[in-house]
């Protein structure tokens, strides 16, 4: 064998290594066009949040689930009874490419009532307050910003609380998209609870979120 048909023997493999390398580092791009980003919101119910988010254009999915607390794996009946420091929160997973953390604000404040403090209309207790869930400096800026301009459009406290982010635990399957599982039963329980006369009640024609002014 020749000298160059040798030394292109020997550099054979590490071709071959480098080749795949650059195919896996391709792979987990992280700007890579399929990236989604997810936000944490706690509004009371979470079925109704579920509700609230699910129409957003660019939404993807929406998990019930607890944060806030210090209980790793919360059962529906710990977070419920209260002590655990958990909340009723919605994880949300989106496309940043369609719909922004900012939008996402939008909804989630008219979909709760700024001013209960540890309670969402019917539903009483610490699981039940309403609070945003920051996974980063970004958000928590932009949750302060819609917070502080509320404050002064209604010129008084918001009880909405502002945390890190820690750990997101899905909740039970039963609570997996209660609304659109158990429609007579949820309808009932959003009645009974006066969500949809308090929302309007505070945001007028605001409600809902879905239609965004300007």
């Amino acid at each position: 064998m020749s000298q160059s048909g040798s030394r292109f023997a020997r550099l054979m493999p590490l071709c071959i290594a480098l080749l795949l390398t650059a195919a896996v580092s391709h792979a987990a791009d992280p700007t890579s066009d399929t990236e989604t980003q997810e936000a944490y919101f706690a509004g009371g119910c979470f079925w109704c949040m579920e509700e609230a988010f699910d129409p957003v254009e660019g939404v993807i999915s929406t998990t019930s689930g607890y944060t806030g607390g210090d209980v790793d794996n919360p059962t529906y009946d710990q977070v419920s009874a209260g002590g655990t420091g958990h909340a009723e929160v919605v994880k949300i997973e989106y496309d940043p490419k369609q719909v922004d953390y900012t939008e996402l604000l939008y909804v989630f404040w008219r979909n709760i009532d700024p001013f209960a403090e540890d309670r969402q209309f019917c539903d009483a207790g610490e699981s039940y307050r309403s609070a945003i869930f920051y996974r980063n400096e970004e958000e928590r800026a932009q949750a302060k910003a819609t917070r502080d301009e509320l404050a002064e459009r209604f010129e008084r406290d918001i009880a909405t609380q502002i945390e890190a982010f820690d750990a997101f635990y899905p909740a039970e399957d039963y609570h997996q998209n209660y609304y659109q599982e158990n429609p007579l039963r949820y309808r009932f329980y959003k009645s009974a609870c006066g969500r949809k006369e308090r929302l309007e009640e505070v945001w007028g024609d605001e409600a809902g979120g879905l239609k965004k002014s300007g």
